[in-house]
């Protein structure tokens, strides 16, 4: 069964990144430190990981004077995220910020909606509409017995329907729980009852090992059924582990996500290697590659052409040598000891389409580390 094509939503540009459309999904994170130096160190961190949006939190005025210092010092779109005081919202949209996010619900007022509406469309400037289980207005809570999807859904349409009334279209909407199915089941709703981009996530998803689980689940599950344009995977701990895991979780769901996806087998009796020593050596080699490819490295020669046929380019190792293979067809006899660069030389081949390995798409040749 191939993947579901993906959902047909409205386009949406936050700074220099587009959302939605055809365009692809767009990686989020958003920085924990509350000092300018540590939420500068963080923003970096997250940009050299591959982040594509970061948000920050404004809880103050103070963290106010921090956008526009952010935005002098990065192209990265930055979004404010705001809670209760519409003022705020409205003075980070004037001081710079690509998109802000709010709760409607908690903001106060229908009037001090407006005002942060009135605003942005000034400044052509997007809001996401970002709702939690834990969020929702009391009186959907009472409707449906409690934060159910249904509860979140109907909280959230009548929210857009108010937007749309004050003639602000420019949205994304975020329905999250840290519940995987109440999740899954509020995001397909949504999907079918409007055409704006989703942010989706599964929030308060823990340390990184449950998060990966939980995250891996639920947005998995969306992604693979067309719903999702831009995600977050939330983690308690470091914010590039957000973006390692959300990086790996689009490669094996968008057909058209770039990057490396590196595939092994779990070993056996027949493996006379340390495979794990040659699979960090070959995900250090290509850990900065954006095409998007698959390469198999297998513990021995009886499964790896065969196994693994289907990645562009893999390695099978015994105690003594092994081979390269290309779509599961041997391009090489190698020795343990010259493994390493001949497998760089034939990816360099397969990057660049060159059998010399100098470039002919303007492809970078990966070089040895």
């Amino acid at each position: 069964m191939g993947l579901r094509k993906r959902r047909k939503s409205k386009s949406i540009r936050i700074g220099n990144v587009i959302i939605g459309g055809d365009y692809p999904v767009a990686i989020q994170s958003m920085v924990n430190k509350r000092d300018i130096i540590g939420i500068f160190e963080q923003i970096k961190l997250l940009e050299n990981a591959g982040c594509d949006i970061v948000r920050i939190a404004v809880p103050d005025k103070n963290a106010l004077s921090f956008i526009p210092k952010i935005k002098q010092s990065f192209s990265i779109p930055l979004v404010a995220d705001i809670h209760f005081d519409y003022k705020l919202a409205i003075e980070s949209i004037k001081m710079g910020a690509d998109k802000v996010r709010i709760n409607p619900g908690n903001i106060g007022s229908d009037e001090k909606v407006k005002e942060i509406i009135r605003v942005a469309k000034e400044y052509d400037v997007p809001i996401r509409i970002g709702i939690n289980s834990g969020s929702l207005k009391l009186e959907y809570e009472n409707k449906y017995g409690g934060p159910t999807p249904k509860a979140m859904v109907e909280n959230m349409l009548d929210f857009v329907k108010f937007f749309e009334d004050n003639d602000f279209t420019k949205l994304v909407l975020s329905l999250k729980s840290s519940d995987i199915v109440t999740t899954i089941k509020a995001n397909r709703s949504i999907a079918k009852k409007t055409d704006y981009p989703l942010h989706i996530g599964i929030t308060e998803a823990g340390p990184l090992f449950e998060s990966t689980i939980r995250s891996s689940i639920g947005l998995g599950y969306l992604l693979l059924n067309g719903i999702g344009d831009t995600l977050r995977v939330s983690i308690t701990g470091n914010v590039a582990d957000e973006i390692n895991v959300a990086k790996e979780i689009l490669k094996n769901c968008v057909q058209s996500a770039k990057g490396v996806k590196i595939i092994s087998c779990p070993t056996c009796g027949r493996t006379e290697i340390n495979l794990e020593n040659l699979i960090a050596s070959v995900k250090e080699m290509t850990k900065d590659i954006e095409q998007p490819i698959t390469i198999a490295v297998m513990g021995c020669i009886v499964n790896g052409p065969g196994e693994a046929k289907h990645a562009d380019i893999g390695i099978a190792m015994d105690h003594m040598d092994g081979i390269i293979f290309k779509k599961g067809k041997i391009v090489k006899r190698v020795s343990y000891s010259k493994i390493r660069d001949s497998f760089l030389e034939e990816l360099n081949t397969l990057l660049t389409g060159d059998k010399n390995g100098t470039s002919t798409r303007n492809t970078k040749r990966v070089k040895r580390k």
